[in-house]
C-alpha cells in the first residue's frame, strides 16, 4: 500500500468522524473462559484460540501463554502497525525492521512474597530497529508520530480508569 492508497482508504472514515464524533467511539471487546481443571483462561483472539496461564516464575508449566507476554506483544503489534502506517502516509521508505518490547517484572509482588514489591511491570522498553535510508529528521518524526498514535503505547503511558464488576451464578 502506498500513501495515496492509505489516504483514500482513510479519507471517508476521517470525514465521517469529523461530521459525527460519536461514530468514532467504538467499544472493543475481549472475553475469556476460565479453565476447568487448570489455572488457565481461554480466549479467542479473532484469529485463533489462545490459552493463557501462569508464567513459569509463578509456578506455570510454560505451555500456556503469559498475559504479561501478551501485553508486550500487543505493544509490539500496535507500534509496528502504527509505525508502518505513519511511514506510508509520510512516504518514508522502509525496507524492513523489527520492533521489540521488554518489560521488567518483580514476581515477589505477584506472589505476595514482598508487600513492597510492585505487582506489574516496573519498566517497559520499546525498541524500533529500522532498515531505511530516511534522514534523522524523518526518523524523529516517525518515532514521535508512532508514539503519538499507537493505541497501546498511549494506553500504557496514560492509563484509563479501569472498573471491575462481577456477578455470580
Amino acid at each position: 500500500m502506498n500513501d495515496e492508497q492509505l489516504r483514500n482508504l482513510q479519507a471517508p472514515l476521517k470525514e465521517s468522524y469529523r461530521a459525527d464524533p460519536g461514530a468514532a467511539v467504538i467499544t472493543l471487546e475481549a472475553e475469556g473462559q476460565l479453565g476447568h481443571e487448570s489455572i488457565t483462561c481461554k480466549l479467542s483472539t479473532g484469529k485463533a484460540m489462545v490459552e493463557a496461564g501462569l508464567h513459569p516464575a509463578t509456578g506455570g508449566d510454560g505451555l500456556s501463554v503469559c498475559s504479561g507476554d501478551m501485553l508486550l506483544e500487543a505493544l509490539v503489534a500496535c507500534a509496528g502497525v502504527t509505525l508502518k502506517a505513519v511511514a506510508t502516509a509520510l512516504s518514508i521508505p522502509l525496507r524492513g525492521g523489527a520492533i521489540r518490547a521488554e518489560g521488567d517484572l518483580d514476581f515477589r509482588g505477584t506472589l505476595g512474597v514482598d508487600k513492597q514489591a510492585p505487582v506489574g511491570f516496573r519498566d517497559i522498553r520499546l525498541s524500533l530497529q529500522l532498515d531505511t535510508d530516511a534522514s534523522d529528521e524523518q526518523l524523529q518524526t516517525l518515532q514521535k508520530l508512532t508514539e503519538r498514535y499507537c493505541v497501546i503505547y498511549q494506553t500504557l503511558c496514560n492509563p484509563p480508569a479501569v472498573k471491575v464488576s462481577r456477578t455470580a451464578a
